[in-house]
């Protein structure tokens, strides 16, 4: 090649050779900068300027119009990854095609959300998949195939998985550790991250805000000791936003920013997402880390080398044989008919007495809150068309079929200074306009917020353009009705007339301008406070209270005090609607921006307590009536299934919402949709939110030993199948399951196919069942049809922490075809050959801490800012006072005289067997810090043969190792 054609610009080279060369012709200054999520240009080389992050969970994010699609929970619900693979190719196409004509838009995708459902409290359940760390990892690598495109060689886009590792919490999210022991680790949290990296669908991964095991996750060894070694190819680690600076800021984990960077960097982040679009920053803190030779160039090459890889592999340095390169799919017939198909597929019906489908010419009574609404969550795209669920039912069964009631109250508000509160007029062009299609017009899409795109829309403000509100003291003018809704925990939102909530820009004026509630701090909530025979009203937002100013209604320190004037209860309006219909269908559930989202976890599985009256409302006023819950997490709901004849859940649904619904109601469509997630009874059933050891505190399907509410994998359908002849093969290193399904009634429906398996006589915990395969299969009436489910014998073992490896024990499995977890419709025993039991061998392995079988009051922590665990005793009141573990079958072999422990802190550490009979106390004196691990002296400890092993820690002491001598 000439200068003017170097090797990096040549095709017909390796990949790997044209990256070297492009590697060796930038300069570290050049290397340096393209650490930064904001790389710029290298213009002397012609390289362009490359942006990672293009958020895409369920759509387009953050870039204006766009497709939107049910959220990730919702593709969970469908159980089909053909289809989830579907609308991972069409996202892509979109990005693509929006790329084309907004450079702003990336090819480096951070979806999907792969972080397995543990805890429904978490507030961004919405962004999973499910609680299964299988059908986690099987619709994760769906849509990342979509996502990438089949090219062996140019990728679409390149997907980043997230949240690295063991993220179920937005409670002091940057702060809090989890501790995973290893059975955990291997057998819940990684198992969910591997599939998509093994089938070569993933340029890369995210690591996590929280720590894991005591330590930060930008800093984890497992990038290294897993990821890196799932696949051959060159991973890109892009940090989350902020999280490098965190390292110092909030947990300070480290004195200085440069030797956090360093320490991230050697540890395998390499791109670091911080300060914005600003990139001096870090770039700064790499070259202080250079000068202080915390870091060397070689370790600044090879995340280059990795960002390089991707880029190339998205055909940046070969545009002429980029096949993605002209991909104009953007807003098809075809995007629009998989919103809707994906809509429909993740309907789950619970309950149903006979009650739907609803019969043609039935008059409907559409209410709740989220009958007239088409919520979208903080990483959703903007909405091009809208379809509602009261859209939906009337162009489905006739707008003359279908009234509709919200449930909210109707108000006005008086200044007991005096005045009323007055919403200026927007003019003859007021209000939230659509086309009978469910188009967006003009007017209101281009006042959607992020509907220009935002490469930070966290950075958006509100709208000061408009009037705010006034407070008239002339009595010829009409207090103006705003409609109250509650959304539960004392949060309210307030909307005008023309439907457009109240809302707090940055100048502190109270308008009516927004469309929807959203932003990163919400600024359309508020809260009531009883003060003085009146109300105060705060801002949640900022925190202030509304106070009647000259100009306007405005957030101030103090705030005037209002009298709520209740034109019309909810409740009333419901009930008077439900009386007259012939069916009432209630549209409850949540706002995706509201008591549940990122940065903000659910306090509660209840329904909001206004919500809960809505519905009984509407059943004392009619008994034939479906509750419809939307919305991204599952709630307890105990009563309304006893109580009512029909219940259906759905995720928001994205632009089709309303006529997928629509359709399943009229009964065009069969509900095949199968819940994701357990249901809990009520809040006492799952653990704590901070609680990960999900097998000592039996969460999940998995170990939760209790009643669901309703169980993983349940769902309804309008037909019936028989499930017959289940038999299980082998066929090389796959078993495999057979299994006649017979639709048995009068309608063609889906059947969701669910094999599970769990161990007959486990020595060691086990799931009560786990699901190794499933099939969405539709059949027709009548039609019976052999489902083939194939599935690795690894499926059937689990981590042995005496062996440190994952094995298959010897002995019997029950294999289950089932219709939901709870369901079991036929089941096959079989002997399968595999690995003995085998003790612990104590003299010649020791014992790691974190190994243990069974824990009390422990957790796991690091054993240095590098590699490797210890144990704790758990933080109590500031202070760190006692805990177990227990270590089972550990062999001693002819005799142990003694034993050493490697330890930092100061306490004792207590060694019994569970018999009691023998025993050592042995104290801890390492005084240097968290991490001066130190040998104790030798104890006595007499004993020969298999025991179980108690070990007691007591104070506030780091156990590393347990070792013992001849």
């Amino acid at each position: 090649m000439t200068e003017d054609q170097p090797p990096f610009r040549d095709p017909g080279l390796t990949r790997a050779a044209r990256v070297e060369d492009l590697l060796a012709r930038l300069t570290l200054d050049e290397k340096t900068a393209l650490l930064h999520q904001f790389a710029p240009a290298v213009e002397r080389l012609g390289v362009a300027a490359f942006r990672t992050g293009q958020e895409a969970l369920h759509g387009v994010a953050w870039m204006g119009p766009a497709t939107v699609f049910p959220q990730a929970v919702g593709f969970g619900a469908t159980w089909n990854e053909e289809l989830v693979r579907r609308i991972g190719e069409a996202v892509s196409q979109e990005i693509r095609s929006m790329r084309a004509r907004d450079d702003r838009v990336g090819l480096n995708v951070w979806a999907p959300t792969v972080n397995p459902l543990r805890n429904p409290l978490w507030g961004r359940n919405e962004e999973g998949y499910a609680e299964d760390p299988r059908l986690t990892s099987v619709l994760a690598t769906a849509y990342t195939r979509g996502l990438r495109g089949d090219h062996p060689d140019y990728w679409r886009t390149a997907p980043v998985l997230k949240h690295w590792l063991a993220h179920n919490n937005e409670t002091d999210r940057a702060t809090t550790s989890s501790s995973i022991r290893p059975r955990v680790l291997h057998e819940y949290d990684l198992r969910a991250f591997r599939g998509a990296v093994e089938a070569g669908a993933v340029a890369g991964v995210m690591p996590a805000y929280n720590l894991v095991n005591g330590r930060p996750n930008h800093l984890s060894p497992l990038l290294r000791e897993h990821v890196r070694g799932w696949t051959d190819q060159q991973l890109l680690v892009c940090s989350d936003a902020g999280a490098p600076s965190n390292l110092v800021d909030a947990e300070a984990y480290f004195d200085t920013h440069e030797e956090a960077t360093a320490a991230a960097l050697r540890a395998g982040v390499d791109s670091f997402t911080d300060h914005g679009t600003d990139p001096s920053v870090i770039t700064g803190r790499i070259r202080g880390a250079l000068e202080r030779g915390l870091i060397g160039e070689a370790d600044i090459d090879t995340a280059v080398r990795r960002q390089l890889t991707v880029r190339f592999a998205l055909g940046e340095f070969d545009p002429e044989r980029d096949p993605y390169r002209e991909t104009s799919a953007f807003d098809t017939p075809g995007h629009r008919a998989l919103a809707q198909e994906a809509a429909e597929q993740a309907v789950v019906l619970l309950k149903n007495d006979g009650l739907l489908p609803i019969a043609p010419g039935r008059r409907i009574a559409l209410v709740g809150p989220l009958a007239d609404e088409c919520k979208l969550d903080w990483y959703s795209g903007t909405l091009i068309r809208r379809v509602t669920p009261l859209d939906g039912l009337r162009a489905r069964f006739g707008a003359d079929r279908v009234v509709f009631a919200d449930g909210a109250d109707r108000i006005t508000l008086r200044a007991m200074t005096g005045g009323w509160v007055r919403v200026p007029s927007r003019g003859p062009m007021e209000g939230i306009a659509r086309k009978a299609t469910g188009e967006l017009t003009g007017e209101t899409a281009g006042e959607t917020r992020g509907a220009e795109g935002a490469l930070d829309p966290a950075l958006l403000g509100g709208r000061t353009d408009l009037p705010p509100l006034t407070c008239d003291t002339d009595a010829a003018t009409e207090a103006s009705e705003l409609v109250l809704t509650d959304w539960g925990h004392g949060l309210i939102t307030l909307r005008a007339p023309d439907r457009r909530y109240l809302s707090v820009a940055e100048d502190g004026y109270v308008r009516a301008c927004a469309e929807q509630p959203g932003g990163w701090v919400v600024q359309e909530t508020f809260r009531l406070e009883e003060h003085e025979g009146g109300h105060l009203l705060v801002h949640a937002g900022t925190g202030g209270y509304v106070s009647v100013a000259a100009d306007g209604l405005k957030v101030a320190g103090h705030g005037t005090l209002f009298e709520i004037v209740v034109l019309e209860r909810g409740e009333e309006a419901v009930a008077r609607a439900a009386a007259d219909a012939d069916v009432v269908v209630v549209m409850a559930g949540n706002d995706p921006h509201i008591n549940g989202r990122e940065t903000e976890d659910r306090r509660t599985l209840a329904l909001p307590p206004h919500q809960d009256r809505l519905w009984r409302a509407a059943h004392a006023a009619n008994p034939r009536t479906a509750l419809v819950l939307t919305s991204g997490y599952p709630y307890a709901v105990a009563d309304a299934r006893a109580g009512l004849p029909a219940l259906l859940w759905t995720a928001h649904g994205g632009q089709a919402a309303g006529t997928a619904l629509a359709r399943v109601l009229a009964g065009d469509v069969s509900p095949a949709g199968r819940l994701p997630q357990t249901w809990y009874v009520d809040d006492a059933d799952p653990a704590g939110l901070l609680d990960y050891d999900i097998i000592g505190s039996r969460q999940t399907y998995l170990y939760f030993d209790g009643t669901p509410l309703y169980a993983f994998g349940h769902g309804l359908s309008y037909s019936s199948f028989r499930y017959d002849a289940l038999e299980i093969g082998r066929r090389g290193p796959e078993l495999r399951a057979r299994v006649t399904v017979t639709n048995t009634g009068s309608r063609a429906a889906d059947e969701v196919v669910q094999l599970y398996v769990r161990q007959a006589a486990p020595r060691v915990p086990r799931p009560h069942r786990q699901l190794v395969a499933h099939a969405r299969v539709p059949l027709g009436p009548g039609e019976s049809r052999t489902v083939e489910l194939a599935f690795g014998r690894d499926e059937l073992g689990h981590y042995d922490v005496a062996r440190g490896a994952w094995t298959v024990p010897e002995g019997t499995y029950v294999f289950e075809a089932a219709a939901s977890s709870a369901d079991i419709r036929r089941s096959v025993r079989l002997t399968v050959p595999g690995d003995t039991p085998c003790a612990r061998d104590l003299r010649r392995n020791g014992l790691a801490a974190a190994d243990y079988d069974e824990q009390t009051g422990t957790e796991i922590v690091d054993r240095t800012k590098v590699s490797g665990d210890a144990v704790t005793p758990l933080d109590s009141d500031g202070e760190r006072k006692a805990g177990e573990l227990l270590f089972r079958d550990c062999d001693f072999g002819d005799g142990a005289s003694g034993v050493v422990l490697d330890a930092a802190g100061e306490g004792v550490v207590v060694l019994t067997t569970a018999d009691g009979g023998t025993r050592a106390a042995i104290e801890v004196r390492a005084c240097g810090g968290p991490y001066d691990y130190r040998t104790t002296p030798r104890a006595e400890f007499a004993l020969s043969g298999v025991h179980d092993l108690r070990v007691s820690l007591r104070g506030p002491l780091r156990l590393a190792r347990i070792e013992v001598t001849g």
